[in-house]
């Protein structure tokens, strides 16, 4: 059981820099400061903790034709549960939010995560990964908000007490004039992402240029089989 859930959270890790891509797409034009982003981001980790949680305590009980509907009704359950949440804890988030808030339920960052790893994995295993998939997910859509923020209107942290109240003095001005105010647009903030992937996949391909050449074997050598018998 443990060389099984290490193999499946091993092919789930290496799958991580591909599928959050899918599931920023439809996120993108909400992220337009670090207190969206960060609220969408907090409010999609309990919907994967969640969902993750449930669909890996029932995954012995989903016959195939039942499954996807299934797992779509577990994580719409938890996206209400987020979203009234939310609502009443500071009702001017989720205006801030407004429609971006319940379509977490069709993020196939979550669907995938069930389908390919919570079905097939125990409890505990199906937490810690989702917990993992949701903190990288919650940390590219920070980044981006920051970004977006800073260039876009020259401020940083702008109403941060609306998820945190002790933040209330954390606003503080990076720039003047905001020096490139497309970024508050979508158009900016695919160019943005864009320039995000380029970066990690530099420092991803930066190992696999230093590594050797391994060295070729002399020509005419041969493996010869030893048994020990004449």
């Amino acid at each position: 059981m443990t060389a099984t859930a290490t193999l499946n959270f091993n092919s789930c890790r290496d799958k991580l820099a591909l599928t959050p891509l899918l599931g920023l797409c439809p996120l993108l034009a909400v992220s337009n400061s670090a207190i969206s982003a960060l609220t969408l981001g907090l409010c999609t980790l309990s919907v994967l903790l969640g969902s993750s949680f449930c669909i890996s305590l029932l995954r012995n009980r989903f016959t195939p034709a039942l499954r996807l509907p299934a797992y779509m009704l577990i994580i719409a359950s938890f996206t209400s549960c987020a979203e009234f949440l939310l609502q009443a804890y500071s009702y001017a988030l989720a205006e801030r939010l407004g429609l971006f808030l319940p379509l977490i339920v069709s993020n196939c960052l979550i669907l995938g995560h069930a389908e390919s790893f919570a079905s097939k994995t125990p409890p505990l295993h199906a937490l810690r990964d989702a917990l993992g998939l949701g903190l990288s997910f919650i940390l590219v859509l920070l980044v981006l908000g920051m970004l977006r923020e800073a260039l876009g209107s020259g401020r940083l942290f702008t109403n941060m007490d609306l998820l945190l109240p002790f933040a209330t003095n954390w606003e503080f001005i990076c720039f003047n004039s905001p020096p490139f105010p497309l970024a508050l647009t979508p158009s900016g903030a695919f160019l943005l992402l864009a320039f995000l992937i380029a970066f990690k996949n530099y420092f991803d391909q930066r190992p696999a240029q230093h590594q050797p050449a391994p060295e070729p074997e002399p020509a005419g050598s041969k493996r010869v089989r030893v048994t020990g018998q004449v």
